[in-house]
């Protein structure tokens, strides 16, 4: 099958970020997690614990990692050290985790109680923030803290509601400013200026697997992000285009010329849209079928044949606000529409991987 295919040529191929522990390296980690959870094939198992021999060591320290400079993007692929621990026994992932857990104790927060995005992002809330944290802070609270920050992590995202949606348009903006000093953001709301694909995609997949990982008995906490789930999934499927079953760069402005269907972001929904069905949030009979026409789309569409093996097209290869020092990246629609375009750009593949795993279980394995 195509997939399989790529997943041989890209897995080949695989390089991570050497010296950085980064999480878009973790974002393909996610997809070999998924993968093994639905195949039981031990390579991909194989990838995950190849790669985390690299970077943390017998006594539990993580290479490259730098608390001090409190970004939250370092937290994501700590989720994959409570999978590796589950499969090894071996302490030094355990360790790994409380490191990380141990940032988000001291990472610098809003007024309104949010993590800061960056430490070079004083006051910002961001929408990719909110993926980088929850999950792996939800995870750590039901597994080890007998579910004592619920509550914050809650209201972590309803932060993310009341200040980063727009009701007209049934979507959020890409990030926030509380003190509304950055030059990208308005005066007066804080807000930045435009819908990204990929910032909705972080946040939907930010919801579907903080709820994953949450103890489902305290009922009116999960009710908190279903709602917020469905209400999310319902305004991104507006902008979804008919033909393709994708979705574009810029989401509300298809009709921008420059504008063009994105891989990680469409891979996003796709998943999430999946993942919800199987965690019974969506109507499978309403969603799945929506779900699973993103991903076939994405594997007609999108994987191309490029010197000699597939490879994954179309994706962002990244997006950002700010920092003052360049304000080249302030959220304009030229903006969005001027980073590169490439190939196999790990969030994208990653986000593919998550959401193949997802249809795959969604059909009991059958491709």
């Amino acid at each position: 099958m195509k997939f399989e295919q790529y997943m041989k040529d890209f897995s080949t191929h695989f390089q991570g970020e050497m010296k950085k522990w980064n999480y878009e390296d973790g974002c393909v980690l996610m997809g070999w997690v998924q993968l093994y959870q639905v195949t039981g094939e031990k390579k991909y198992q194989e990838f995950v614990l190849k790669y985390l021999d690299e970077y943390i060591t017998r006594t539990g320290e993580i290479k490259y990692y730098q608390e001090e400079k409190y970004n939250i993007d370092s937290i994501h692929t700590g989720k994959v050290l409570f999978y590796a621990y589950e499969w090894t026994g071996e302490e030094r992932y355990q360790k790994g985790i409380e490191v990380l857990r141990n940032q988000l104790e001291n990472q610098p927060r809003t007024k309104s109680g949010s993590f800061w995005h960056k430490k070079i992002y004083p006051n910002q809330i961001w929408l990719d923030g909110l993926y980088m944290a929850q999950p792996f802070y939800m995870m750590y609270e039901t597994k080890y803290n007998k579910k004592e920050n619920y509550i914050d992590i809650i209201e972590q995202f309803k932060n993310a509601r009341k200040y980063l949606y727009n009701e007209a348009k049934e979507l959020y903006y890409h990030a926030y400013d509380e003190s509304r000093e950055v030059f990208w953001a308005d005066k007066e709301s804080g807000q930045s200026k435009n819908f990204w694909l990929r910032s909705m995609g972080w946040y939907l997949m930010a919801l579907i697997d903080t709820m994953d990982e949450m103890d489902e008995s305290i009922f009116e906490q999960y009710k908190v992000l279903e709602d917020l789930f469905k209400e999310a999934v319902r305004g991104i499927l507006k902008y979804q285009d008919k033909s393709s079953k994708l979705f574009y760069q810029v989401i509300d402005r298809k009709d921008v010329e420059k504008n063009y269907l994105e891989t990680s972001g469409s891979a996003m929904i796709g998943y999430s849209i999946l993942k919800g069905c199987r965690l019974n949030a969506l109507l499978k009979e309403k969603y799945q079928s929506i779900g699973e026409e993103i991903v076939d789309a994405l594997t007609k569409k999108m994987l191309i044949e490029q010197d000699g093996r597939l490879k994954l097209s179309n994706i962002c290869s990244v997006a950002g606000l700010g920092p003052q020092t360049d304000t080249r990246r302030n959220g304009s629609v030229e903006y969005y529409l001027s980073e590169p375009v490439v190939c196999d750009d790990h969030k994208g593949v990653g986000a593919y991987m998550m959401a193949y795993a997802q249809k795959l279980m969604a059909r009991g394995k059958e491709g």
